[in-house]
């Protein structure tokens, strides 16, 4: 439950901000009916339909081999069309329109923060919503992905990828530049919903050389010792509270 004196502080440090960036993990889209991968209940502690971890199955090497498991998996686990935006998308797309929040970078891949209004996301992990053949480089939306029986088949037989990075491949180098941008202008980061464990995103934070680093998780981060504000709140309570 996020305290009173929280909320009023983090209010406080958002209005005092005039560039603020915000970096956000899969723990800003459970209130919206997402899971996570670490937490008790969280992606990587359910049963697979395989006798394959998680892990393995959301890897390079097992779409490639297995590519049939890998979208039943995918689909499964992985796409939620009707998900739509909880109070932390919605006032960060506020603070945006408002002239004080410059990007929104996450490590999601269900793009709700587009869904919320907001326009400058870097999405560090690409989106369930792009989707491209790997012989042609025809694009597809998520419905392509959702409709096809099986494997998703290009009209030039190709597999239909979607932009979502496995494990083993790397991240997208321009995203991570400008995300390394944002970073460094910024006067106010606000980590929100990340346990902060998971590289190479987690070092962005070290690109951030503000006055003001806020990190709002129901758990402790690795980082927690940074920073001048820290929130053990759901991401959504707390923004939704702090920026009306």
């Amino acid at each position: 439950m996020t305290q009173p004196s929280q909320v009023s502080e983090l209010s406080q440090v958002i209005a005092a901000a005039k560039r603020i960036v915000f970096f956000g993990g899969a723990g800003v889209s459970t209130e919206s009916g997402i899971p996570d991968f670490r937490s008790g209940d969280g992606l990587y502690s359910q049963q697979t339909h395989t006798s394959f971890a998680p892990e393995e199955v959301l890897s390079h090497t097992f779409f490639t081999r297995h590519t049939a498991e890998f979208f039943d998996y995918y689909r499964r686990n992985l796409i939620y069309p009707d998900a739509k935006p909880n109070p932390a998308h919605l006032a960060l797309a506020r603070l945006e329109a408002a002239g004080k929040l410059s990007a929104v970078i996450t490590q999601n891949i269900d793009g709700l923060h587009q869904a919320a209004g907001s326009k400058t996301v870097l999405e560090l992990h690409g989106s369930v919503h792009r989707n491209s053949c790997l012989r042609c480089g025809q694009r597809y939306d998520l419905a392509t992905i959702m409709a096809a029986d099986g494997v998703p088949l290009c009209h030039c037989g190709g597999t239909i990828k979607p932009d979502v990075v496995l494990y083993e491949e790397p991240l997208d180098s321009t995203v991570w530049a400008a995300a390394s941008y944002h970073l460094g202008e910024a006067d106010l980061l606000i980590v929100g919903g990340t346990s902060l464990v998971v590289y190479p995103a987690a070092s962005l934070v070290q690109a951030f050389r503000g006055a003001q680093l806020v990190l709002i998780n129901t758990q402790p981060t690795p980082m927690d010792h940074l920073a001048s504000l820290v929130v053990q709140a759901p991401i959504g309570q707390a923004l939704g509270a702090a920026v009306a």
